[in-house]
């Protein structure tokens, strides 16, 4: 499982990376530097200017590699095989239960995907209306 689980990062970090690296390269430089000019630290900073700015891009990146992750097929097979109850993530199910012809199997872990996917859009935009309500 460790295989599979290095594989979906791999995979899926460069998407949460970018999405985290523009929402932070979005925030004001100048607020940054007046918060320094005044005596705060790096990390105080960091906490108290950049993230709290950068959180909504911040979260949107992490919760894209989460999907992308989730969804991950190629990398998991060929790194990780498709070794049921150790290596086998839910697409490779699917994809196994299609091959072995049981569509009514295969259309219920479809279900479940699904409702991963609309769970996490669902969690994606509770935080974005949490973080609205501190501005």
């Amino acid at each position: 499982w460790v295989a599979a689980a290095l594989a979906s990062a791999v995979v899926s970090f460069p998407l949460m990376a970018r999405g985290v690296m523009t929402a932070i390269e979005g925030v004001d430089e100048r607020l940054e530097r007046s918060a320094r000019s005044l005596g705060a630290g790096a990390l105080r900073v960091a906490f108290t200017i950049t993230l709290p700015l950068a959180y909504r891009g911040i979260m949107a990146g992490v919760l894209l590699g989460f999907v992308r992750a989730l969804s991950e097929f190629g990398a998991t097979i060929v790194v990780a095989g498709n070794i049921p109850g150790r290596t086998q993530t839910l697409p490779l199910a699917i994809f196994e239960k299609v091959q072995l012809g049981r569509d009514a199997d295969a259309l219920r872990l479809v279900g479940v995907s699904i409702a991963l996917a609309v769970a996490t859009i669902l969690v994606h935009n509770w935080l974005l209306s949490k973080s609205r309500t501190k501005d």
